[in-house]
């Protein structure tokens, strides 16, 4: 990609916009980053230290202002902001990004979509991990016809966090679109309906397992697909003993596969993409998934299979290109709002105790 590099204000550098939005936008031929949005000092310093070049601002107001110095909105804050600062971002004319969730509700996200496409500008969902470097095999594995016709898919996105660690994301007040139904819920529903489809009907089990905690913290969700595959789908911050990543079941063989893509963990550590001679998103052999039938992986029934690298940044290099109308929005706002569409669902299931038909 040539020409001069289209500019990007962050808003937001906490956990999202410091791990994953900052270094990813860095990374990116084609972007760089120009302004960050935190009223903290200590990550306006910590913001500064990293990206030397940039300019820091305490308030989004800021980038309004200025917005024809801009070319690219990013929203990396609370989950109650993403809406009034995409709207807010658009309507002085600037395309946006929103990490996920993009709204509370699928109206919501719907009422953004429609305001985009009224503007002419461009919406994304940062939905990273449609490139997490299993759900990027699955996908190939699915495509080559090496499963048959899938009949279950099974995605666990557990962790054991058995302390609460405070903040909006475990508050109890739903204007914060707390919990991990909306959290980590948005991943594995937003795999589910790439990979097999709509939905048409939704169930599901929310349960507050950890002394203090005020929000979903242990959930699963049970979908039924157009299709006729049932995905069964597990967050939680309760699991001692972790399962499988994926356990996908097919009328010719099964892939099951453990441990979760390793980009995460090296953006946490300071790792960047194409700053090593080491191949980005790459696991070690003894943690590939295995493909086969009738027998368990973990007493060596079937092959492993080579799990292809994670890519983060292809989600970045493909916005760029969305924005010189060179390719397609890698995920637009309608999908985000059919993934919320299942998670109203789930959460309208969980208190009703009832399935839910869309």
């Amino acid at each position: 990609m040539t020409g001069t590099p289209l500019r990007v204000g962050l808003v937001g550098y906490g956990l999202a916009g410091s791990v994953f939005h900052a270094p990813l936008i860095a990374a990116t031929q084609g972007l760089t980053l120009d302004t960050v949005v935190t009223s903290n000092p200590e990550r306006q310093a910590q913001a500064r230290a990293e990206y030397p070049d940039i300019r820091v601002a305490a308030s989004a107001d800021e980038l309004w202002a200025r917005a024809d110095e801009l070319d690219l909105i990013v929203v990396a804050s609370p989950n109650k902001t993403h809406v009034p600062l995409a709207t807010a971002a658009l309507e002085a004319g600037l395309p946006v990004v929103v990490d996920k969730p993009v709204a509370g509700t699928a109206a919501e996200a719907r009422a953004l979509a429609e305001l985009a496409e009224k503007r002419g500008l461009l919406l994304s969902v940062f939905q990273n991990r449609r490139w997490d470097n299993d759900f990027l095999t699955l996908r190939r594995l699915i495509a080559d016809g090496e499963l048959g016709e899938v009949y279950r898919f099974e995605s666990r996105f557990e962790r054991w966090r058995p302390q609460l660690k405070g903040g909006w994301r475990e508050s109890g007040d739903p204007a914060e679109i707390g919990g991990l139904l909306y959290d980590l819920g948005s991943h594995v529903v937003d795999q589910a309906l790439v990979l097999f489809g709509p939905v048409t009907s939704v169930y599901a089990e929310a349960d507050v397992r950890r002394e203090g905690a005020r929000t979903d913290d242990d959930t699963f969700i049970a979908l039924t697909h157009e299709s006729g595959v049932r995905s069964h789908l597990y967050v939680s911050a309760t699991t001692a003993q972790l399962g499988p990543r994926f356990r996908v079941l097919g009328s010719k063989a099964g892939y099951v596969k453990h441990g979760l893509d390793p980009q995460e963990a090296a953006l946490r550590d300071g790792s960047r993409p194409g700053a090593s001679g080491a191949e980005w998103g790459a696991e070690p052999e003894e943690l590939w998934g295995r493909l086969g039938a009738g027998e368990s992986p973990v007493t060596g029934g079937g092959s492993p299979v080579p799990t292809l690298p994670g890519d983060y940044p292809a989600y970045y290099a493909a916005v760029a290109r969305a924005l010189h109308a060179d390719g397609p929005n890698p995920v637009t706002a309608q999908e985000a709002a059919a993934a919320l569409d299942v998670l109203e669902a789930a959460r309208r299931s969980a208190a009703e105790k009832v399935t839910v038909t869309l």
